[in-house]
């Protein structure tokens, strides 16, 4: 359990490794490119979650960035849902769950360039 556990915290500080590993394993199999991004986009989004919540906190000094995460994704989800209940009449959650978590695969990549930029600056700042 140890192991997995370090692995998880190891892949979760540079969240591009597993995104790289998942690609190339992928492409290595001979896999259709679009799908093997995707895969690799799906599971990167786990590793950048654990990610950007433990920058917010590190940050921010607090431990609310999980929560914080799993809000607006949670919000994302009832007005995805929501538009898509108003458009088809019916609301697909397969779909549905599939969108939220790429739309949370391009805003945490943001959040975490961000905070990292910001937590360098801090960094250095203080080392000054």
């Amino acid at each position: 359990m140890g192991l997995l556990m370090d692995s998880v915290i190891a892949l979760s500080l540079i969240p591009i490794i597993p995104f790289l590993m998942v690609y190339f394993i992928g492409r290595g199999l001979k896999k259709d490119k679009k799908k093997t991004f995707m895969l690799a986009m799906d599971v990167t989004t786990f590793f950048l979650l654990l990610s950007v919540s433990a920058l917010f906190n590190n940050l921010f000094d607090n431990g609310f960035g999980f929560y914080l995460i799993l809000l607006i994704v949670l919000i994302s989800t009832g007005l995805i849902g929501g538009a898509q209940n108003r458009l088809k009449g019916k609301v697909d959650g397969k779909r549905l769950f599939r969108a939220v978590w790429r739309l949370s695969f391009f805003f945490m990549s943001a959040g975490y360039l961000l905070f990292m930029f910001v937590g360098l600056i801090k960094y250095i700042s203080q080392a000054m």
